[in-house]
Parts: structure tokens; sequence; C-alpha cells
């Protein structure tokens, strides 16, 4: 009988060691900074706080790897609104909701 596990735990992403300062270099240069940078610097100061008391990177990386993903759809969400694509008959989920009190 082996020691081992059966399977191989799941590796958690890990950025780079300077990919915090690089996503802050793209968010500071992009057309959104005045809004992007401030919230960013929040969810990691938060995350580092978290990760002062739990002794993980995990949030640190999340926070990372969600900014990561934002900017990297920014050109797409972009080319959809200046595309004039007519979204006036999209459901607000939150209106039905608000009846029902």
């Amino acid at each position: 009988m082996s020691a081992q596990p059966d399977h191989a735990p799941v590796t958690p992403y890990a950025p780079a060691p300077g990919a915090p300062a690089e996503l802050l270099a793209q968010l500071r240069a992009d057309k959104r900074a005045d809004a992007w940078v401030p919230a960013f610097e929040r969810e990691w100061a938060a995350a580092l706080e978290e990760s002062r008391r739990t002794f993980s990177l995990g949030g640190l990386y999340e926070v990372v790897q969600e900014w990561q993903g934002l900017i990297a759809s920014a050109p797409a969400v972009d080319a959809f609104v200046a595309s004039g694509y007519d979204d006036s008959e999209f459901i607000d989920m939150a209106e039905p909701r608000r009846r029902r009190r």
C-alpha cells in the first residue's frame, strides 16, 4: 500500500512575481484608469490584509486573475458597445425582484 494520494492535488493559479505591478501599469494606461486603478488598489489592499491574517496567497492570486480577465475582455466589451447593438429588450432581473416585495 502506498502512502501517496491516488490523485494529484489541483495546483492553484500562481501569477508571476511581477504580475501585480504589470497589471497596475496596464490599468493606469487604460482609458478607464480613473475608475479601475482605485478599485484594483482597494481589492489588492483587502486581499493583502487577508493574506496577512490567513498566511494564504489565494486571495492575492484571485485578485490578479480577475483583473487580468477584466483587462483581457475589455476590447471585446468596447467593440460590443461600439457596434451599436440594440439591447433595449434586455430584462433587468432586479426589477422583477423589486415588484415582489
